[in-house]
């Protein structure tokens, strides 16, 4: 049977889980819409609990699990992008400890400290897929890896990550436990260039927030690195930032 009204008891849960971080949290459950977003869901063995489709925009062969048809009108009203693509999964979110990771040799690991901007988040982590990083930490987060945003904006990159939350503390004895080269970007004047740092070998680059970097917990734990800059401009987006020093990592590696 379609699903034909918006005040129907599932679509009504559903706009809570697209609105709310705490409904989402409460829950255990997140949403995910858009085909290539839910086939990396998928492939990577996210559990999916159910399917709303509207079939007024989705042609493709139906995915296998529970499968409610809805009304054009009732697909746009739970939809984040307006109609676009008719698919939208509910699956069961995965909480992944810090201590569960067992870091390979080189591995390379970028540190987000209190990120607040979901657009951001998923920008990087669609960085970090594409350049081959092992691991993304966000310690103290301010924003719900969940969020529909973080996962528009990364296409369904999180799935394939290893992504982990931590306290500060948390991380950094971590990363000393496991022998990692700590490359903090706080402001100093003895800052190396990225360039200059041998990134082939097990390393971590930590990031702080948008408005005001890394905070005073980092400081004299790590080497300080800067990317050059020949503006006039003294700082990048923090997306953009990440992303050219992951592919300054891929690229140091690939010269191996």
């Amino acid at each position: 049977m379609k699903i034909e009204s918006t005040h129907n008891d599932k679509i009504k849960t559903l706009t809570r889980l697209l609105a709310k971080n705490a409904e989402r949290r409460k829950a255990g459950l997140f949403m995910v819409e858009g085909r290539q977003e839910n086939q990396r869901a998928i492939a990577f063995h996210y559990d999916a609990i159910e399917f709303y489709i509207c079939q007024d925009y989705f042609l493709d062969t139906l995915p296998k699990g529970t499968i409610h048809l809805v009304s054009k009108a009732v697909y746009e009203k739970i939809a984040y992008r307006g109609s676009s693509e008719g698919i939208i999964g509910v699956y069961k979110a995965q909480e992944k400890l810090l201590t569960s990771y067992v870091p390979k040799k080189d591995a390379s690991v970028i540190v987000l400290e209190s990120i607040e901007k979901p657009g951001n988040l998923g920008a990087i982590l669609r960085s970090c897929e594409a350049f081959g990083i092992d691991a993304l930490v966000i310690t103290d987060p301010k924003v719900d890896i969940y969020n529909p945003n973080v996962i528009r904006s990364s296409v369904g990159c999180l799935f394939g990550l290893n992504v982990y939350t931590s306290t500060n503390q948390e991380l950094h004895e971590f990363l000393v436990k496991n022998e990692f080269e700590i490359l903090t970007t706080l402001m100093d004047r003895d800052s190396k260039a990225l360039h200059s740092k041998d990134l082939t070998k097990k390393s971590a680059l930590l990031f702080g927030t948008e408005h005001s970097g890394l905070s005073t917990f980092w400081e004299s734990k790590g080497q300080n690195t800067l990317i050059p800059m020949a503006g006039t401009i003294d700082s990048l987006n923090l997306s953009n930032a990440v992303a050219i020093s992951c592919y300054e990592i891929l690229r140091q590696k690939s010269q191996r």
